[in-house]
């Protein structure tokens, strides 16, 4: 063992300070406001302070070695920096520059000492120079007796270190430090004996080391009764057998926590909560499409909070009590605040106190008479005869109020007193519109209004409401004409007033409603007064919606492009605030838009498909055929206008106007497009052979590859008479279509499919795989290879080799991924097909598919998963059809219609062309929906004219 002791027994170095050296020199209490002992003296700071430059190769420093300073006059620790304490900068480089700015700085603080000391000098020759008693008195203001004492305390030898010393001494004695306060018990110390000293207990060792294993020995373990651990094993048991007498008085014996567990609560409560999560998903992807994550509305938020009933029965007394000290403590503070009264009262209201609460009011009047707030609150609490006194009071008090005139009118009962109110009332306030209006409301006579009317113009010139309503019921035409011409000469810079002009031009019948309009933008654009685009477009909307139509059309046609450069993309941004006019449901300023549009733009197709639109959906039929002539011919070239518009005539049962408009296409141009149409119509029409010619006659003129194709489909649906073999004339078609065209997918699929109904499988096989080389990319070629691999020639393997190769040339796709799932379906594989679903589903694949997640909920997943599974794919996916179908399915077959019918709703909405979302729709409606429903569906689903779908046949 080695002798050197432990480091808490070693004697500490000469001259340590503990915390010297991070500027630390001991703590501090609430007793002592000093530090609680004595820090570094000045002789070891001197000596610290030396060693350190003689490591530094610093010369000594010179400053407070140089003079030393007195006893006397050492600063008081109480008028020290705390932030720069003696010792924190100690152990840093102290340089010959810091040298020389402590030297700087001492003979500052000298040479101000040696000022002071010869000021106290000059005054004290002064008092000295021989006066007699009197005249020293009198110049010096001293009293006779105290003479002698007042000029001895002018001593400079007793000058301001004295008095500063004297006030420490004083300070000390008044605030102790710790060692003071103990020194009294540190010199009894010397009376103890020997033998107390031996009695006095052992500190003790509290290193960690030491600390550490006591704790440890505190740390015991005793053995667990058997019966604590089978308690704890039965308390989480579950009977399921009722044991006789084991109840009593309708309590379980055995039931100590007296909890019940019921499964089928637990159920119907998770349900819940995954029905509610569904419909968040539902909403979070509605607004994804949007474009907003969610939305709030201000007004109606607040009209909900306005509207919810506040009962004194609802809140604690205490939380009240509470309250009404706070607002005691406010209007005590600032009894000129009206609004610390008004919340008052409403809480002794609130707390069924109404007559505090009119008291509080009255308190509040009296202290605040010309606060209508106060006085409104006032008459709001009391009733009858007393709240037409306090609203006399009131206007007495404020008689330019126009708020209190009104509320007293309010109070009134009968139609002449109300009247009496409001002529008082006007004889004040003679520019209140406010009051005119109420005034001229209860007059039931026509004239007495009218007279009322032309006093109140008169009285307010600049009130345009006045004058319109004047307008409105003045007798003639020429007077009214009178009135809207002096209100616009006192009104040179508002639009109202013109489109009030406008508006009567065209009850009258009037040609000059036009030039109205234009008048009115020339005078305003003078004025610079000019509305900008938006308002006028809400000003022809307004006047669309009080059946003023001529007068908005012209508001539109004046107005539309103001502010607008030639630069600008102005043909986009006419579109949009059409379809803006036609979702807020004005379809005629969307028609005068798209009328100013195409004035501008006559040979802009998508404007005239655009107008063709708005009046097959919100118009009639002879105002959509009428569009469509003008558009063919505006565009002669555009096929889908002319196609439009036969399909609209023999929709509405016209063929021959359909005919006549395709031979009128067919001399402007004749393309392919012109061509299918008008095959199409001749074979709705039932004339195949006249069909078969225009499509013999198109392979000739026209022969495209959708030409060959179309030929093929009709050689298929209608065979010749001269077929010897049943489709023999669609496979020669298709193999010189193949000749011409051997990269189009949908002919090697054509080829194949009339090998596989003539039962030649080897040839089918052969067209199909040729095809999928020439076309790597066709997937519903490798599609119907692998069908006809699984059903025709009954090879599940060289089915899914199929797939296998399909999935190696074309990565992450998802049909081909469904398709490798259901054939391991089909094929009783359920194991197989759900590896392969969750491989399609990786991120790295197809996570975000609609069909695949689909397939999932629907075969590969048990019933109970089908809820939870619905959510995680609403989750995930954003908007697919095929997905919020399966998830209305999954509520229809819980019998929750409502659901069902609202995600249905949803899949027709996200994508109205998919066909299969409108026919599960249909089979719903028809086992569950009204003829209401079904007819509001049936029209949109002809608006939508859906072609595309994994059953459905466009």
């Amino acid at each position: 063992m080695t002798s050197r002791k432990d480091f808490l027994s070693q004697q500490a170095p000469e001259n340590y300070v503990a915390g010297l050296g991070r500027g630390a020199t001991g703590f501090t209490t609430r007793s002592d406001l000093g530090p609680a002992r004595e820090g570094p003296s000045e002789d070891q700071i001197k000596e610290a302070l030396a060693k350190r430059a003689a490591q530094l190769g610093a010369p000594t420093p010179s400053a407070y070695g140089a003079v030393e300073k007195k006893e006397e006059e050492e600063d008081d620790e109480r008028f020290q920096d705390p932030e720069n304490e003696v010792g924190l900068f100690a152990t840093g480089a102290y340089d010959r520059d810091d040298d020389e700015a402590d030297r700087i700085y001492q003979d500052i603080d000298e040479r101000m000492d040696r000022r002071r000391k010869a000021r106290r000098l000059v005054i004290l020759s002064r008092l000295t120079r021989p006066l007699s008693r009197t005249s020293a008195c009198e110049a010096y203001g001293l009293s006779n007796p105290l003479l002698r004492e007042q000029i001895a305390d002018l001593n400079p030898f007793d000058h301001r270190e004295v008095r500063e010393k004297q006030e420490r001494e004083e300070y000390e004695a008044k605030n102790p430090k710790i060692q003071q306060q103990f020194a009294d018990l540190k010199r009894s110390l010397g009376s103890v004996t020997d033998e107390q000293w031996q009695n006095i207990p052992e500190v003790g060792d509290l290193t960690g080391k030491n600390r550490r294993a006591k704790q440890n020995l505190r740390q015991r373990f005793y053995a667990v009764p058997d019966s604590v651990i089978a308690g704890a094993r039965n308390s989480t048991e579950f009977d399921t057998s009722v044991n006789d007498g084991a109840q009593t008085n309708g309590s379980k014996s055995d039931n100590v926590d007296g909890t019940m567990t019921n499964f089928a609560d637990i159920g119907a409560a998770r349900d819940k909560v995954l029905q509610v999560n569904l419909d968040k998903a539902a909403m979070g992807s509605a607004d994804a499409n949007s474009g907003s994550a969610s939305t709030i509305d201000p007004k109606g938020y607040l009209t909900s909070l306005s509207k919810t009933e506040l009962k004194s029965q609802d809140y604690d007394i205490g939380d009240i009590k509470r309250v009404e000290s706070l607002l005691q403590s406010v209007i005590k503070t600032n009894s000129r605040h009206p609004p610390g009264y008004i919340a008052l009262a409403r809480l002794h209201e609130l707390a069924d106190k109404p007559v505090k609460a009119r008291d509080v009011m009255a308190q509040c009047c009296n202290l605040n008479p010309h606060s209508e707030d106060a006085w409104l609150e006032n008459i709001r609490l009391n009733e009858g005869h007393n709240a037409k006194v306090i609203a006399a009071a009131s206007v007495k008090e404020n008689p330019q109020s126009t708020r209190l005139w009104t509320r007293a009118t309010e109070l009134e009962t009968d139609p002449q007193s109300k009247k009496r109110v409001l002529r008082r009332a006007l004889d004040l306030l003679p520019k209140s519109v406010v009051l005119w209006k109420q005034l001229v409301q209860l007059s039931q006579d026509e004239g007495e209004a009218r007279l009322l009317l032309s006093k109140a113009c008169s009285e307010i010139p600049a009130s345009i409401e006045l004058h319109l309503a004047l307008a409105r019921i003045v007798e003639t035409v020429d007077e009214a004409r009178k009135v809207l011409n002096t209100c616009r000469r006192a009104n040179p810079k508002n639009a109202e007033v013109w489109i009030a002009a406008s508006r009567l031009e065209e009850q009258v019948g009037s040609k000059i409603t036009a030039n109205i309009m234009k008048r009115a933008v020339q005078s305003l654009a003078n004025e610079n007064a000019m509305l900008k685009r938006e308002e006028w477009i809400e000003q022809a909307e307004k006047c669309d919606e009080e059946g003023a139509i001529l007068t908005g059309q012209n508001i539109i046609r004046e107005t539309l492009s103001y502010g607008l450069d030639e630069d600008d993309d102005r043909k986009k941004l006419f579109m949009e605030d059409a379809q803006a006019s036609i979702s807020r449901g004005r379809y005629e300023i969307a028609r005068a838009i798209y009328a100013y549009i195409l004035r501008i733009w006559p040979t802009s197709k998508s404007a005239w498909e655009a107008s063709a639109n708005l009046e097959k959906v919100h118009g009639k039929k002879e105002d959509l055929w009428n569009v469509l002539e003008k558009a063919v011919e505006a565009v002669p070239q555009a096929d889908d206008l002319w196609i439009q518009y036969a399909n609209e005539k023999y929709q509405s049962g016209d063929f021959d106007g359909a005919r006549i408009v395709l031979g009128k296409a067919f001399n402007q141009s004749p393309s392919e497009n012109i061509y299918l149409e008008a095959i199409n119509l001749e074979a709705r029409n039932g004339q195949i052979d006249q069909a078969r010619d225009l499509l013999h006659q198109a392979r000739q003129e026209a022969g495209t590859d959708r030409v060959w194709i179309k030929s093929v489909a009709f050689a298929r649906t209608h065979p010749s008479p001269n077929d010897t073999k049943p489709d023999s004339t669609a496979l020669d078609l298709v193999t010189q279509a193949l000749q011409l065209y051997p990269s189009n997918w949908k002919l090697w699929a054509q080829k194949g499919q009339i090998y596989t109904s003539q039962h030649l499988i080897p040839q089918a096989r052969e067209a199909y795989a040729t095809g999928s080389r020439a076309c790597p990319r066709a997937i519903p070629l490798w599609i119907l290879l692998s069908q006809l691999e699984e059903f025709q020639a009954g090879s599940i393997v060289k089915a899914r080799s199929v797939l296998d190769r399909a999935r190696a040339a074309n990565p992450k796709n998802d049909r081909l991924w469904l398709e490798s799932i259901r054939l391991e379906r089909r094929a009783g594989n359920l194991t197989a097909a759900k590896n392969l679903m969750a491989r399609a589903l990786q991120p790295t694949e197809c996570h975000k598919s609609g069909p695949l997640w689909s397939e999932r909920i629907w075969y590969l997943e048990p019933r109970t998963q089908r809820k939870p599974l619905s959510l995680e794919a609403a989750k995930v996916v954003e908007s697919d059809p095929n997905l919020f179908v399966t998830v209305a399915r999954v509520f229809w077959a819980e019998r929750k219609l409502e659901k069902a019918a609202t995600w249905f709703e949803k899949a027709v909405l996200v994508d109205s062309d998919w066909g299969d979302s409108w026919a599960w729709y249909w089979k719903f409606l028809g086992m569950h929906g009204t003829e209401e429903k079904r007819e509001d569906v049936l029209g949109k689903l002809r608006l939508a004219e859906p072609r595309h779908g994994e059953v459905w046949a466009g």
